[in-house]
């Protein structure tokens, strides 16, 4: 039986911890499905193509790893792939207890287990909003995203 993790998120955009994290959770997953969600309320700064092209350029040497697109409930996407895994970064004791919070939720509606994986020190500053003012502001994020003139 594969085990698959579903690593989900917005992803914008895609940053060095977020490579770290798939990196650490191909340890323990047979595949790893990045699910890229959309919420049409949300106001994205890159587009999702681009979002999806740059992650998929990132891992393409890697038949683990696959990108999805869902709109939902991430359980739902979950289940619909067969996946009884939810994959979460956490930098530090804040983003724990928020992810907390979700992960117990989403265990108690769908059964669906999260499984949280610390971010190397050196990447535990990289928020994708502080990427997006960043960008927005005229800086460079190659210091923060691998390859980020594929999404520009």
């Amino acid at each position: 039986m594969t085990k698959v993790g579903v690593f989900p998120g917005s992803f914008d955009p895609f940053t060095k911890g977020h490579e770290c994290i798939v990196e650490k959770a191909l340890g323990l997953f047979d595949e790893v499905v990045i699910a890229i969600g959309q919420n049409t309320s949300k106001n994205y700064l890159f587009p999702l193509e681009k979002r999806k092209a740059h992650i998929e350029s990132l891992f393409a040497d890697n038949g683990q790893v696959r990108v999805e697109v869902f709109t939902g409930l991430t359980v739902k996407f979950c289940e619909s792939i067969g996946a009884k895994y939810i994959v979460r970064g956490l930098r530090d004791s804040k983003d724990f207890g928020y992810e907390r919070s979700i992960a117990q939720m989403n265990q108690e509606i769908s059964g669906i287990e999260s499984v949280f994986f610390m971010t190397v020190p050196e990447y535990t500053a990289i928020n994708s909003t502080i990427v997006r003012e960043i960008h927005k502001s005229g800086g460079s994020m190659e210091l923060f995203v691998t390859n980020a003139d594929l999404l520009v």
